[in-house]
Protein backbone atom coordinates (compact mmCIF):
# COMPACT_ATOMS: atom_id res chain seq x y z
CA UNK A 1 0.00 0.00 0.00
CA UNK A 2 1.56 3.29 -1.18
CA UNK A 3 0.75 6.04 1.33
CA UNK A 4 3.27 8.54 -0.08
CA UNK A 5 0.62 10.14 -2.34
CA UNK A 6 -1.96 10.43 0.45
CA UNK A 7 -1.22 13.93 1.89
CA UNK A 8 -2.62 16.88 -0.08
CA UNK A 9 0.61 18.75 0.71
CA UNK A 10 3.68 16.49 0.68
CA UNK A 11 5.33 16.05 4.06
CA UNK A 12 5.67 13.50 6.78
CA UNK A 13 4.03 10.19 5.91
CA UNK A 14 1.05 9.62 8.20
CA UNK A 15 0.44 6.37 10.09
CA UNK A 16 -1.95 3.90 8.51
CA UNK A 17 -4.84 3.05 10.83
CA UNK A 18 -6.27 -0.36 10.01
CA UNK A 19 -9.10 -0.68 12.53
CA UNK A 20 -10.45 0.53 15.84
CA UNK A 21 -11.79 -1.29 18.86
CA UNK A 22 -13.11 0.27 22.06
CA UNK A 23 -10.65 3.03 23.03
CA UNK A 24 -7.90 1.66 20.76
CA UNK A 25 -6.65 2.39 17.25
CA UNK A 26 -4.58 -0.28 15.49
CA UNK A 27 -1.87 0.60 12.97
CA UNK A 28 -0.55 -1.26 9.95
CA UNK A 29 2.74 -2.04 11.72
CA UNK A 30 0.90 -3.91 14.47
CA UNK A 31 0.95 -1.20 17.14
CA UNK A 32 -1.99 -0.35 19.36
CA UNK A 33 -2.66 3.33 20.17
CA UNK A 34 -4.89 4.62 22.97
CA UNK A 35 -7.26 7.21 21.47
CA UNK A 36 -7.02 9.84 24.23
CA UNK A 37 -8.24 12.55 21.84
CA UNK A 38 -11.33 10.72 20.64
CA UNK A 39 -9.85 11.36 17.19
CA UNK A 40 -10.61 15.08 17.02
CA UNK A 41 -12.91 15.05 20.11
CA UNK A 42 -15.36 12.94 18.09
CA UNK A 43 -15.54 9.37 19.38
CA UNK A 44 -17.98 8.89 22.27
CA UNK A 45 -19.38 5.33 22.33
CA UNK A 46 -16.04 3.80 21.34
CA UNK A 47 -14.63 2.32 18.15
CA UNK A 48 -15.75 -0.82 16.36
CA UNK A 49 -19.31 -1.21 17.68
CA UNK A 50 -20.82 -4.05 15.62
CA UNK A 51 -24.39 -2.87 16.22
CA UNK A 52 -23.55 0.38 14.43
CA UNK A 53 -22.23 -1.56 11.43
CA UNK A 54 -25.47 -3.55 11.35
CA UNK A 55 -27.58 -0.39 11.39
CA UNK A 56 -25.45 1.12 8.61
CA UNK A 57 -25.79 -2.00 6.44
CA UNK A 58 -29.54 -2.07 6.97
CA UNK A 59 -29.86 1.61 6.07
CA UNK A 60 -27.87 1.15 2.85
CA UNK A 61 -30.01 -1.79 1.83
CA UNK A 62 -33.06 0.50 1.97
CA UNK A 63 -31.87 3.84 0.60
CA UNK A 64 -28.81 5.53 -0.81
CA UNK A 65 -29.25 9.20 -1.79
CA UNK A 66 -32.41 11.16 -1.11
CA UNK A 67 -32.69 14.93 -1.66
CA UNK A 68 -32.42 16.66 1.76
CA UNK A 69 -35.82 18.33 1.36
CA UNK A 70 -37.59 14.94 1.29
CA UNK A 71 -38.46 13.09 4.47
CA UNK A 72 -37.24 9.57 5.17
CA UNK A 73 -37.92 7.25 8.07
CA UNK A 74 -34.37 7.66 9.38
CA UNK A 75 -34.51 11.46 9.18
CA UNK A 76 -37.81 11.62 11.03
CA UNK A 77 -36.56 9.25 13.71
CA UNK A 78 -33.37 11.25 14.26
CA UNK A 79 -35.36 14.49 14.61
CA UNK A 80 -37.51 12.79 17.24
CA UNK A 81 -34.48 11.38 19.07
CA UNK A 82 -32.64 14.71 19.19
CA UNK A 83 -35.63 16.94 19.95
CA UNK A 84 -37.13 14.67 22.61
CA UNK A 85 -33.94 13.77 24.46
CA UNK A 86 -31.17 16.29 23.82
CA UNK A 87 -32.55 19.78 23.14
CA UNK A 88 -33.94 22.45 25.51
CA UNK A 89 -37.47 21.76 24.31
CA UNK A 90 -39.14 19.16 22.07
CA UNK A 91 -40.58 21.94 19.90
CA UNK A 92 -37.16 22.98 18.58
CA UNK A 93 -36.59 22.63 14.84
CA UNK A 94 -33.77 20.42 13.50
CA UNK A 95 -31.79 20.28 10.29
CA UNK A 96 -28.87 17.92 9.70
CA UNK A 97 -25.69 18.43 7.69
CA UNK A 98 -22.53 16.46 7.03
CA UNK A 99 -20.28 18.08 9.64
CA UNK A 100 -19.62 20.90 12.09
CA UNK A 101 -18.20 23.43 9.61
CA UNK A 102 -21.26 23.08 7.36
CA UNK A 103 -23.52 23.40 10.36
CA UNK A 104 -21.85 26.61 11.55
CA UNK A 105 -22.26 28.05 8.07
CA UNK A 106 -25.92 27.08 8.10
CA UNK A 107 -26.44 28.60 11.55
CA UNK A 108 -24.94 31.90 10.38
CA UNK A 109 -27.27 31.94 7.38
CA UNK A 110 -30.29 31.13 9.54
CA UNK A 111 -29.46 33.98 11.93
CA UNK A 112 -28.99 36.48 9.12
CA UNK A 113 -32.10 35.37 7.23
CA UNK A 114 -34.15 35.55 10.45
CA UNK A 115 -33.43 39.26 10.69
CA UNK A 116 -33.94 39.85 6.96
CA UNK A 117 -37.34 38.11 7.17
CA UNK A 118 -38.22 40.39 10.08
CA UNK A 119 -37.37 43.47 8.01
CA UNK A 120 -33.96 44.09 9.59
CA UNK A 121 -31.93 43.70 6.40
CA UNK A 122 -28.92 45.58 7.75
CA UNK A 123 -28.22 42.97 10.45
CA UNK A 124 -25.54 40.90 8.74
CA UNK A 125 -22.65 40.85 11.22
CA UNK A 126 -21.91 37.93 13.52
CA UNK A 127 -19.78 38.67 16.57
CA UNK A 128 -17.22 35.99 17.39
CA UNK A 129 -14.60 35.81 20.13
CA UNK A 130 -10.93 36.72 19.93
CA UNK A 131 -9.98 33.13 20.78
CA UNK A 132 -12.20 30.66 18.94
CA UNK A 133 -12.55 28.13 16.16
CA UNK A 134 -15.80 27.35 14.37
CA UNK A 135 -14.76 25.38 11.31
CA UNK A 136 -12.84 25.50 8.04
CA UNK A 137 -15.34 27.04 5.61
CA UNK A 138 -14.76 30.70 4.73
CA UNK A 139 -17.85 31.70 6.71
CA UNK A 140 -16.81 29.71 9.78
CA UNK A 141 -13.24 31.01 9.60
CA UNK A 142 -14.55 34.58 9.36
CA UNK A 143 -16.42 34.39 12.67
CA UNK A 144 -13.59 32.46 14.32
CA UNK A 145 -10.17 33.64 15.47
CA UNK A 146 -7.85 30.65 15.11
CA UNK A 147 -4.80 32.48 13.80
CA UNK A 148 -3.02 29.43 12.38
CA UNK A 149 -6.06 28.23 10.46
CA UNK A 150 -6.91 31.71 9.13
CA UNK A 151 -3.32 32.39 8.04
CA UNK A 152 -3.02 33.11 4.33
CA UNK A 153 -6.78 33.39 3.89
CA UNK A 154 -7.37 36.73 5.63
CA UNK A 155 -8.10 38.65 2.43
CA UNK A 156 -10.80 36.14 1.46
CA UNK A 157 -12.62 36.32 4.83
CA UNK A 158 -15.48 38.67 5.64
CA UNK A 159 -14.52 41.14 8.38
CA UNK A 160 -16.55 40.15 11.42
CA UNK A 161 -16.28 41.87 14.83
CA UNK A 162 -14.72 40.05 17.77
CA UNK A 163 -15.19 40.32 21.52
CA UNK A 164 -13.28 38.95 24.50
CA UNK A 165 -13.15 35.26 25.29
CA UNK A 166 -12.99 36.07 29.03
CA UNK A 167 -14.56 39.51 29.62
CA UNK A 168 -18.29 39.25 28.94
CA UNK A 169 -18.87 42.98 29.48
CA UNK A 170 -16.72 43.78 26.46
CA UNK A 171 -19.55 42.52 24.23
CA UNK A 172 -21.61 45.59 25.17
CA UNK A 173 -18.77 47.86 24.03
CA UNK A 174 -18.37 46.00 20.73
CA UNK A 175 -22.10 46.30 20.06
CA UNK A 176 -21.96 50.02 20.79
CA UNK A 177 -19.06 50.50 18.36
CA UNK A 178 -20.53 48.36 15.58
CA UNK A 179 -24.14 49.40 16.08
CA UNK A 180 -26.70 46.92 17.38
CA UNK A 181 -28.75 47.43 14.21
CA UNK A 182 -25.94 45.80 12.16
CA UNK A 183 -25.57 42.62 14.25
CA UNK A 184 -27.51 39.42 13.66
CA UNK A 185 -25.85 37.02 16.10
CA UNK A 186 -23.12 36.20 18.58
CA UNK A 187 -21.36 32.82 18.34
CA UNK A 188 -19.29 31.07 20.99
CA UNK A 189 -18.16 27.65 22.20
CA UNK A 190 -19.30 26.78 25.75
CA UNK A 191 -15.76 25.43 26.20
CA UNK A 192 -13.18 26.62 23.66
CA UNK A 193 -11.66 23.57 22.00
CA UNK A 194 -9.11 23.63 19.18
CA UNK A 195 -8.14 27.29 19.68
CA UNK A 196 -7.56 27.12 23.45
CA UNK A 197 -7.31 23.53 24.62
CA UNK A 198 -10.56 23.37 26.64
CA UNK A 199 -10.71 26.90 28.06
CA UNK A 200 -13.67 27.54 30.39
CA UNK A 201 -14.88 31.15 30.75
CA UNK A 202 -15.17 32.77 34.21
CA UNK A 203 -18.28 32.14 36.31
CA UNK A 204 -21.22 34.22 35.12
CA UNK A 205 -19.72 34.84 31.66
CA UNK A 206 -22.45 33.11 29.72
CA UNK A 207 -25.32 34.59 31.72
CA UNK A 208 -23.95 38.08 30.98
CA UNK A 209 -23.50 37.28 27.28
CA UNK A 210 -27.05 35.93 27.13
CA UNK A 211 -28.50 39.01 28.84
CA UNK A 212 -26.68 41.40 26.50
CA UNK A 213 -27.81 39.49 23.40
CA UNK A 214 -31.44 39.47 24.55
CA UNK A 215 -31.35 43.16 25.31
CA UNK A 216 -30.19 43.99 21.77
CA UNK A 217 -32.30 41.38 19.93
CA UNK A 218 -29.14 39.50 18.88
CA UNK A 219 -29.39 35.73 18.41
CA UNK A 220 -27.02 33.66 20.55
CA UNK A 221 -25.46 30.73 18.70
CA UNK A 222 -23.83 28.03 20.85
CA UNK A 223 -21.21 26.15 18.87
CA UNK A 224 -21.52 22.71 20.46
CA UNK A 225 -19.64 20.82 17.76
CA UNK A 226 -17.21 19.59 20.42
CA UNK A 227 -19.20 20.12 23.63
CA UNK A 228 -22.56 18.70 22.57
CA UNK A 229 -24.12 15.30 23.17
CA UNK A 230 -22.61 14.50 26.55
CA UNK A 231 -18.97 15.47 26.11
CA UNK A 232 -18.96 17.77 29.16
CA UNK A 233 -20.90 15.34 31.33
CA UNK A 234 -24.17 17.15 30.60
CA UNK A 235 -26.75 16.51 27.89
CA UNK A 236 -25.51 19.58 26.00
CA UNK A 237 -22.64 21.84 26.96
CA UNK A 238 -24.64 25.03 27.50
CA UNK A 239 -26.55 23.36 30.33
CA UNK A 240 -23.37 23.23 32.39
CA UNK A 241 -23.18 27.02 32.30
CA UNK A 242 -26.89 27.69 32.86
CA UNK A 243 -27.85 29.58 29.72
CA UNK A 244 -30.10 28.73 26.80
CA UNK A 245 -28.99 29.76 23.29
CA UNK A 246 -31.30 30.62 20.41
CA UNK A 247 -29.45 28.37 17.98
CA UNK A 248 -27.32 25.29 18.73
CA UNK A 249 -24.75 23.86 16.34
CA UNK A 250 -23.57 20.26 16.65
CA UNK A 251 -21.26 17.84 14.87
CA UNK A 252 -18.65 15.29 15.93
CA UNK A 253 -20.46 13.47 18.76
CA UNK A 254 -23.77 13.42 16.86
CA UNK A 255 -22.47 10.59 14.68
CA UNK A 256 -19.83 9.45 17.16
CA UNK A 257 -17.30 9.08 14.35
CA UNK A 258 -19.38 6.46 12.53
CA UNK A 259 -20.94 8.91 10.09
CA UNK A 260 -20.08 12.47 8.95
CA UNK A 261 -22.92 14.34 10.64
CA UNK A 262 -23.70 17.81 11.95
CA UNK A 263 -26.84 19.62 12.95
CA UNK A 264 -28.46 22.99 13.57
CA UNK A 265 -31.27 23.34 16.09
CA UNK A 266 -33.39 26.42 16.78
CA UNK A 267 -36.48 27.59 18.58
CA UNK A 268 -39.50 27.60 16.22
CA UNK A 269 -39.79 31.40 16.35
CA UNK A 270 -36.29 31.77 14.88
CA UNK A 271 -37.15 30.06 11.60
CA UNK A 272 -40.89 30.84 11.43
CA UNK A 273 -40.37 34.30 9.86
CA UNK A 274 -38.14 32.79 7.15
CA UNK A 275 -40.85 30.28 6.22
CA UNK A 276 -43.26 33.14 5.52
CA UNK A 277 -40.98 34.66 2.86
CA UNK A 278 -39.39 33.58 -0.42
CA UNK A 279 -35.92 33.52 1.17
CA UNK A 280 -34.00 30.37 0.26
CA UNK A 281 -32.30 28.51 3.09
CA UNK A 282 -30.36 26.35 0.64
CA UNK A 283 -29.36 22.85 1.72
CA UNK A 284 -26.03 21.07 1.26
CA UNK A 285 -26.04 18.11 -1.13
CA UNK A 286 -25.34 15.50 1.54
CA UNK A 287 -27.25 17.18 4.35
CA UNK A 288 -28.94 14.62 6.56
CA UNK A 289 -28.00 11.63 4.43
CA UNK A 290 -30.21 8.68 5.32
CA UNK A 291 -27.25 6.49 6.31
CA UNK A 292 -25.91 9.18 8.64
CA UNK A 293 -29.28 9.75 10.26
CA UNK A 294 -29.80 6.04 10.95
CA UNK A 295 -26.31 5.69 12.41
CA UNK A 296 -26.61 8.85 14.51
CA UNK A 297 -29.90 7.74 16.00
CA UNK A 298 -28.28 4.47 17.07
CA UNK A 299 -25.26 6.28 18.54
CA UNK A 300 -27.50 8.54 20.64
CA UNK A 301 -29.67 5.59 21.65
CA UNK A 302 -26.58 3.75 22.91
CA UNK A 303 -25.54 6.87 24.80
CA UNK A 304 -28.86 6.88 26.64
CA UNK A 305 -29.17 3.14 27.19
CA UNK A 306 -25.63 2.82 28.56
CA UNK A 307 -25.87 6.03 30.60
CA UNK A 308 -22.74 7.36 28.93
CA UNK A 309 -23.39 11.04 29.73
CA UNK A 310 -23.16 10.23 33.43
CA UNK A 311 -20.10 8.12 32.60
CA UNK A 312 -18.48 11.13 30.92
CA UNK A 313 -19.13 13.20 34.04
CA UNK A 314 -17.66 10.56 36.35
CA UNK A 315 -14.61 9.78 34.23
CA UNK A 316 -14.11 13.48 33.55
CA UNK A 317 -13.72 14.10 37.27
CA UNK A 318 -11.17 11.30 37.42
CA UNK A 319 -9.32 12.70 34.40
CA UNK A 320 -9.12 16.14 36.00
CA UNK A 321 -7.84 14.71 39.29
CA UNK A 322 -5.18 12.73 37.47
CA UNK A 323 -4.12 15.79 35.41
CA UNK A 324 -3.83 17.88 38.58
CA UNK A 325 -1.79 15.18 40.28
CA UNK A 326 0.60 14.91 37.33
CA UNK A 327 0.89 18.51 36.17
CA UNK A 328 0.06 20.96 38.98
CA UNK A 329 3.78 21.66 39.53
CA UNK A 330 5.14 20.69 36.12
CA UNK A 331 7.59 23.33 34.81
CA UNK A 332 6.15 23.17 31.27
CA UNK A 333 2.42 23.21 32.14
CA UNK A 334 0.79 26.59 32.79
CA UNK A 335 -2.66 25.39 33.82
CA UNK A 336 -5.25 22.61 33.68
CA UNK A 337 -8.66 23.46 32.24
CA UNK A 338 -11.86 21.94 30.91
CA UNK A 339 -14.96 20.02 31.95
CA UNK A 340 -16.21 16.45 31.69
CA UNK A 341 -14.25 14.42 29.15
CA UNK A 342 -12.89 17.54 27.47
CA UNK A 343 -9.83 18.72 29.34
CA UNK A 344 -6.67 20.50 28.29
CA UNK A 345 -3.31 21.60 29.59
CA UNK A 346 -1.46 24.74 28.59
CA UNK A 347 2.15 24.21 27.54
CA UNK A 348 4.90 26.78 28.19
CA UNK A 349 8.68 26.95 28.17
CA UNK A 350 8.67 28.23 31.74
CA UNK A 351 5.78 27.95 34.19
CA UNK A 352 6.96 30.69 36.55
CA UNK A 353 7.33 33.43 33.95
CA UNK A 354 4.68 32.11 31.54
CA UNK A 355 7.21 32.29 28.70
CA UNK A 356 6.00 30.40 25.65
CA UNK A 357 7.97 28.17 23.35
CA UNK A 358 8.75 29.75 19.96
CA UNK A 359 5.91 29.07 17.57
CA UNK A 360 8.44 27.72 15.10
CA UNK A 361 9.16 24.89 17.56
CA UNK A 362 5.65 23.47 17.15
CA UNK A 363 5.89 22.24 20.72
CA UNK A 364 2.35 20.86 21.11
CA UNK A 365 2.58 19.07 17.77
CA UNK A 366 5.93 17.54 18.71
CA UNK A 367 4.58 16.39 22.08
CA UNK A 368 1.55 14.87 20.35
CA UNK A 369 3.79 13.03 17.87
CA UNK A 370 6.04 11.71 20.66
CA UNK A 371 3.01 10.58 22.63
CA UNK A 372 1.65 8.77 19.57
CA UNK A 373 4.96 6.99 19.12
CA UNK A 374 4.63 5.85 22.74
CA UNK A 375 1.13 4.49 22.14
CA UNK A 376 -1.24 7.37 23.00
CA UNK A 377 -2.92 9.85 20.65
CA UNK A 378 -3.59 13.24 22.25
CA UNK A 379 -4.93 16.23 20.29
CA UNK A 380 -2.54 19.21 19.83
CA UNK A 381 -4.34 22.54 20.14
CA UNK A 382 -3.74 26.23 20.60
CA UNK A 383 -3.98 29.68 19.04
CA UNK A 384 -3.05 33.22 20.04
CA UNK A 385 -2.58 33.57 23.79
CA UNK A 386 -3.11 29.81 24.11
CA UNK A 387 -0.37 29.02 21.64
CA UNK A 388 0.49 25.48 22.74
CA UNK A 389 -1.94 23.09 24.42
CA UNK A 390 -2.92 19.45 24.58
CA UNK A 391 -6.57 18.44 24.44
CA UNK A 392 -7.83 15.22 26.06
CA UNK A 393 -11.21 13.93 24.89
CA UNK A 394 -11.31 10.12 25.01
CA UNK A 395 -14.34 7.92 24.29
CA UNK A 396 -16.87 7.90 27.15
CA UNK A 397 -16.16 4.20 27.77
CA UNK A 398 -12.64 5.02 28.99
CA UNK A 399 -11.46 3.30 32.21
CA UNK A 400 -9.28 4.32 35.14
CA UNK A 401 -6.26 2.51 33.73
CA UNK A 402 -6.70 4.19 30.33
CA UNK A 403 -6.74 7.62 31.98
CA UNK A 404 -3.59 6.81 33.92
CA UNK A 405 -1.86 5.64 30.74
CA UNK A 406 -2.79 8.72 28.70
CA UNK A 407 -1.70 11.19 31.37
CA UNK A 408 1.56 9.36 32.18
CA UNK A 409 2.47 9.02 28.49
CA UNK A 410 1.71 12.68 27.76
CA UNK A 411 3.85 13.73 30.72
CA UNK A 412 6.82 11.72 29.49
CA UNK A 413 6.37 13.14 25.99
CA UNK A 414 6.40 16.71 27.35
CA UNK A 415 9.62 16.02 29.24
CA UNK A 416 11.20 14.38 26.19
CA UNK A 417 10.43 17.25 23.80
CA UNK A 418 11.18 20.08 26.25
CA UNK A 419 14.61 18.55 26.94
CA UNK A 420 15.22 18.12 23.21
CA UNK A 421 14.31 21.75 22.46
Amino acid sequence: MDVSRFPLIPGKIPPIITHGEGVWLHTSNGNKVLDAGGGAIVTNIGHGRKEIAEVAASALRKLDYVVPTFATEARIQLVEEVADNWLPDASWRCVFNSGGSESVDAAIRIAQLHHVACGRTERYKVIGRDVSYHGATLGALAVGSHDRRRKGLESALAAMPKTSYEDAEQLEKVIEIEGANTISAFIGEPVIGAAAGAYVAPEGYWQTISDICQRHDILLIADEVMTGFGRLGATMGHQLFEFTPDIIVSGKGLGGGYAPMGGVYTRPDVVAPIAETDLALMFYTFAGQDLGCAVSKKVLQIMREENLVAQAFEMGALLRARLVEEFQDHPNVSDIRGAGLMHGIGLVADRNSGRAFPRSAGFAEQVSAASFEAGVWVYPAGSGVFDDALLFGPPFIVSDSHIDQMVTTASRAIDLISNRI
